[in-house]
């Protein structure tokens, strides 16, 4: 499978239902991965044999009627560009001066349909930043035990009657991921199987009643990846 055909397999996991109506017209997603991963192999710098440098910090700039709906998916989609940006480093073996920082923002110089990308290698520490995509939302793994579920009590409350008050945990030790189902009534699953309690790859989809929830493991600067960033109840 190529770079392209996994830039549109990860976006199918983004822009889908409701979402999709959003896209109908105008500029799509996939255009700006398209244009991400160009600015990548353009400014890509042989700095030595086997170090091949590339920027990490994206200033993606849209027009206002686009920046409206982009912006309207939530962090979930920034969370796919930087995932996806980080793919096609990998694959192509480029190397970042520091973490991924991709950021939105309006031009009304731009017409509708139009993107610019302005690029810059930012030295600095990488986080590497868990986090759960639901609902076009973002929640960071601030702590070691996530519980989710419809009830208040849960860390994540979702609004679902598929779901048990406390349905599942997900853990995170710093390093690795588990989810454990927590006795719910109608069950979980993982990547479309039936899960009792398993551990979480990058990009895993977990699935509890209609909600689904997806697992990220992200390379990000410091200065982005702060714990109770896009936290939210």
């Amino acid at each position: 499978m190529g770079i392209l055909d996994e830039f549109e397999k990860g976006l199918e996991r983004v822009v889908n239902g409701a979402f999709a109506k959003t896209f109908k017209s105008g500029l799509q997603p996939l255009e700006v991965t398209a244009a991400l991963r160009r600015e990548l192999d353009t400014k890509a710098a042989v700095v030595s044999r086997d170090r091949i440098l590339v920027p990490n910090r994206f200033a993606v700039r849209l027009s206002p009627s686009d920046y409206e709906r982009m912006t309207g998916l939530g962090p979930a989609l920034v969370d796919e560009f930087t995932q996806l940006v980080q793919q096609h480093a990998t694959a192509q073996r480029y190397a970042f001066a520091g973490g991924i920082d991709i950021r939105l923002e309006r031009d009304p110089s731009l017409s509708a349909g139009i993107v610019r990308i302005d690029s810059e290698n930012v030295k600095g520490a990488v986080v590497w930043a868990p986090v759960l995509d639901i609902g076009g939302k973002r929640y960071p793994l601030a702590k070691g035990r996530t519980v989710i579920g419809r009830g208040s009590d849960a860390d994540i409350t979702i609004d679902d009657t598929g779901t048990s008050r406390q349905h599942v945990e997900v853990l995170w030790d710093g390093t690795r991921g588990q989810v454990s189902d927590l006795g719910s009534t109608n069950g979980s699953k993982l990547n479309g199987r039936p899960v009792t309690k398993a551990v979480l790859e990058p990009d895993s989809v977990i699935e509890i009643g209609r909600t689904r929830i997806v697992f990220r493991v992200l390379a990000q600067s410091a200065e982005t990846a702060s714990p109770e960033a896009g936290r939210q109840r």
